[in-house]
């Protein structure tokens, strides 16, 4: 029974592995799901909080719209464009393959296709309509695997790449940048703060001297308020007092002293 039921679930994961290749040969729904990891890497690497990316933006050319599938904002206005749409047809066509002869050549079609998709890359010349001007473009393809299989069969893919300002990255390959751009950006803000506090601090020094001459002020108003009582006082005491105790001393006036 024990093996009965594991033969069973056996041919139920082949089948649902079947539909899975069958699904991601759609285009559309490849094109999503290599989307949906991009946007993962992008969350991993905490650059979702700072909106310095937009999916899906469109760019006119004379040629008509090019859409990127990521924009990374760096700091200092400049930019990093990353594209998701790899055709991976023939890597799953090298999957299911029985003879050893087929899969690699599947495999090898594999790789001329990456090799083409970073000439197309090349020749939609983001840095000349993106703005701010991108630096290279990011070719991203959503699994290690991709990538492997494809440098395996065509070893120079990254350095003729690179020659064309296309870089390829993976998952694990673009979180390290995009965790480099989401400190640049951190320390952009601390250095945004610094200035604004800065300008605080100058603005409470000011008030802080202008409120001390206040208090002098207060000061000096007190110093001559004191010094005029002490006057009046003083005149009460020895020209009016005087005076008045001579009516209390000749019994001309009844009741308490004055004090």
């Amino acid at each position: 029974e024990q093996v009965r039921g594991l033969a069973t679930s056996q041919l139920q994961l082949q089948a649902e592995t079947g539909n899975l290749v069958k699904a991601l040969r759609t285009p559309h729904i490849r094109g999503r799901w290599g989307e949906i990891q991009l946007r993962r890497v992008v969350e991993l690497a905490g650059m979702v909080q700072y909106c310095d990316f937009n999916e899906q933006a469109n760019v006119a050319t004379e040629d008509g719209r090019i859409r990127p599938d990521v924009i990374v904002r760096l700091p200092g206005n400049r930019c990093i464009v990353v594209d998701a749409k790899v055709p991976f047809e023939a890597f799953y066509e090298s999957i299911s393959a029985t003879d050893d002869t087929v899969r690699v050549e599947r495999l090898k079609e594999h790789a001329r296709l990456v090799r083409t998709h970073i000439g197309h890359l090349s020749r939609k010349s983001y840095w000349e309509t993106v703005q701010p001007t991108p630096e290279f473009v990011l070719l991203f393809l959503p699994g290690e695997n991709f990538y492997s299989a494809a440098l395996e069969q065509d070893p120079k893919l990254i350095e003729d790449g690179i020659n064309q300002r296309v870089i390829i990255a993976t998952p694990t390959t673009l979180i390290a940048p995009l965790k480099a751009i989401s400190y640049g950006w951190q320390q952009e803000q601390r250095a945004a703060n610094a200035d604004e506090v800065g300008k605080l601090g100058k603005e409470l020094y000011d008030r802080l001297r202008t409120l001390v001459n206040y208090f002098a002020d207060i000061g000096r108003n007190l110093d001559r308020a004191l010094e005029s009582y002490n006057k009046g006082v003083g005149s009460f005491e020895a020209r009016v007092m005087v005076t008045a105790r001579k009516f209390k001393e000749r019994g001309a006036i009844a009741g308490e002293e004055v004090e």
